[in-house]
This record gives C-alpha cells, structure tokens and sequence, in this order.
C-alpha cells in the first residue's frame, strides 16, 4: 500500500522503561481520526483525512491511488480542484491557435460555458453536468451550428485536462452525451437572374463585388480585402492572399481562412468588370495590422471603399447595402417602418459562392478542382456540400453499357 496512515487521536510513545506504549494525544475525539499520506509523482506529499471508525476506507483510499500510478492513470486530487474556468483561462492563454480563433474561443466560453460549469472542479465533472449545461444552452435559445461550436471548446478544453492528468476522463466523451443537432439543409444555389438583379440593386461601387463572389467564388472579407496586386489581368487569374476580417473589433488583414492562398481563373466578363470599377473608383492605400488589432501595419491597395474613401465595414456594408439590395430583388420582405430587415442568412454574400460552385459542377467541373478554387481544404468537404448539385450520371452509364454490348442497339419491333 502506498503511503501511511496517521492516527491523530492516539500517539506510541516509550514508557520509562522504554516499552511502547499507546497514549491519548490532545486531538483525541475531536476532529477528522486518520490522515492518509502518500509522495505524488511530483515529489511532494499529498494527504486525505478520515473520520474515525473510516480506517478501512483510508487504506482502500491509498491503495487505489497506488493502483491509479502503477497503470498511469493517477489524478493529483489537489489539482482536480482547479475549476474549469482557470484551467480553460490557462490553457486558451497558450492554445497555439489563430489569434483571432482563440478571440472567439474566449468569448463563447465566456458567454456560454463560465456562467454555467465555469466553477466546477475539475475532478467533480461528470456526464450530468455536460447534460445538464447543453439543456440550459438549448433553453437559453444557443442551438444549431454555435451550440455545436461551443460544445466542441468545452470538450477540447476537458480534454486537455486529461492530458495534464487533472481529469480522468472526459465526460462529453461519455456515450450519454450527445452534442447539439444541426440541422443540414441542401444548398439552393440563386438562379442568374436573381445574382444580377441583386447586383443591380447594389450601389454601384459595390457592384463588382458581386462578379467576384459569383464569378470567383470569393467570400465575402477575401472580396473586401482584395488589393490591386491580387487580379492578374495578364495571366487572366486572382491571386487570393489575404481577406479583410476583425480582430477584437478591429479591422484587420490577414490570410484566407484556413489560411489556404489560392489562385482561380479569372473570367473575362469579371475582368471587364473588374476595369470598369477601377476606373470608376481608383483603388486607395490603406494600412491596417496584420492578423490581429496589434499585429505589425501592412499597406494595401484595396479595390474596394467606402463612401468616405476607407474600407468597406461589412458591420455597414450588409445592412445598409446588401440586404436593400435583396430587398429591392424581392428576396426579402422590406421592414416596417422604424424596423431592421429581416434575418437572412441564407440570402448572405455566401450565396454567390454557391452559385459559382453550381455553375462549375453544372459544366463538368471537377470537385478537386473546384475545391481548390473554393478555399476548401479537403475535397471531401466540397463534395459534401454540393454533391445534389453534380449532373447525374445514370444516362451517361446506361449509354456507356449499352455501347459494348454486341447486336442491335435498338430493341426489337413489337408484331
């Protein structure tokens, strides 16, 4: 049995002629009896106290923890009592992701974990917990694609945990828990008429952002931050290196997500466009930090601008112009008076990626290729996205089949 236990109640002490005897100590009857004592790995002393009548339960107590270190599987009980809080606190301090993905990991985890398992105990967790914190999401109205992100950084979070031995297991791994639904909906790709009507709505500095969505594939803080260096007019192609996105509130450049560079062909009829609205609004430098708000400056000679010559706030841009536009499309309903339009996020600038992506699998694109165009770092991805919108192959596989078969290619006169 690792460790020892001490009774505090009762001492062996020599007696004058040097037998042992076993005497009453100054705690006696008052206070936890036995104190159960063992060396962590860590080289310092670790401790548990007992009630009288539980000396039983603290050598069981002790010979488990020997057990727990013989198989790797020991759990420092004074570490366990780290909450979740400061131990997520921590280890988003040095998570070693995106700076701006840590941004929002931090803020989600504050707004949806802390309040509800942000003081629990590490070691104290269980199943019910993580039950009863996704129950309360739901009922506070947090569902869908966010719940199901919030989910997943409370369970990296516990999961780490593991691996720095202050959690013995992770109770969103238990098979009791189930993440939140989401629900999938098939992508609708707009029809041509409805992305030029809703160009044509737009005003028309903003106009040529919808033949880079639509005609590109671009989203919507690539088109933003999209510079003069970025369209090749020579080599007929886009050279998408960075996008224009916040950080902390703040406007920043940074690289595509995913950080994925990619170069797509560029169109003629989007390049003409594209030198048309050069033309119109000559492109103006802007110095902005580099993927975070106090990243080093960059300069960049951005397309597109804002009334006042500065870049395009999609906090602005969306409201005030896009969904007008949509509206004026009949897309959506227009507000009341005095009302804000409508949600509708489905009728986003994402649209157009669709509509590029339903264009190019309708000509025999490939998916790798159109991948590729996309941003997406795994094809796998993209054909789970757009594969109802890949032509069928059955008329070409009945053609096929039919064509090596020998004999008559036309079925036989009825009499």
């Amino acid at each position: 049995m690792a460790g020892h236990i001490q009774d505090r109640w009762y001492k062996t002490q020599p007696d004058a002629d040097g037998k042992p005897v076993r005497t009453k100590t100054s705690r006696h009857g008052t206070g936890l009896r036995y104190r159960a004592r063992y060396i962590g790995p860590d080289g310092t002393e670790k401790s548990k106290s007992f009630r009288d009548r539980e000396k039983r339960l603290a050598e069981n107590w002790l010979t488990n923890i020997e057990t727990d270190m013989s198989r790797g599987a020991y759990i420092d009980p004074q570490a366990s009592r780290t909450t979740f809080q400061q131990y997520a606190e921590k280890w988003l301090s040095h998570h070693g992701a995106d700076p701006n993905t840590g941004f929002s990991m931090e803020s989600q985890l504050r707004l949806h974990a802390f309040p509800y398992i942000g003081a629990r105990p590490l070691g104290s967790f269980q199943p019910a917990h993580i039950r009863d914190w996704l129950k309360q999401l739901d009922t506070a109205g947090v569902r869908g694609s966010y719940a199901r992100v919030i989910y997943s950084n409370v369970r990296s979070v516990l999961s780490a945990a593991m691996d720095d031995t202050l959690l013995a297991r992770n109770p969103c791994a238990a098979r009791s828990v189930r993440p939140p639904t989401v629900d999938i909906k098939r992508v609708e790709p707009w029809p041509a008429e409805r992305v030029f009507a809703v160009q044509a709505e737009l005003p028309e500095r903003y106009r040529a952002m919808v033949d880079l969505g639509a005609g590109c594939g671009m989203r919507q803080g690539e088109i933003l931050g999209i510079d003069v260096d970025g369209i090749d007019f020579t080599a007929e192609t886009v050279h998408i290196v960075q996008q224009l996105k916040l950080s902390r509130s703040k406007a920043v450049f940074a690289p595509p997500k995913g950080g994925k560079l990619r170069d797509v062909p560029l169109p003629g009829p989007v390049a003409n466009a594209l030198r048309a609205h050069i033309k119109l609004f000559p492109p103006v430098t802007i110095a902005l930090p580099w993927k975070t708000a106090t990243g080093p400056l960059v300069t960049r000679r951005i397309i597109f601008t804002g009334p006042q010559g500065g870049h395009v706030w999609r906090s602005s841009f969306n409201p005030d112009s896009w969904k007008p536009a949509l509206a004026a499309a009949g897309i959506i309903p227009e507000p009341e008076e005095g009302e804000h339009y409508a949600a509708a996020r489905e009728h986003g600038m994402h649209a157009l990626r669709h509509f590029y992506a339903s264009v190019l699998l309708d000509a025999g694109e490939n998916v790798k290729a159109l991948a590729e165009y996309l941003g997406h770092s795994d094809p796998g991805l993209t054909l789970r996205v757009y594969a109802h919108l890949m032509p069928t192959s059955q008329e070409r596989t009945r053609k096929a089949v039919a064509s090596v078969y020998p004999g008559p290619k036309e079925p036989p006169a009825t009499a």
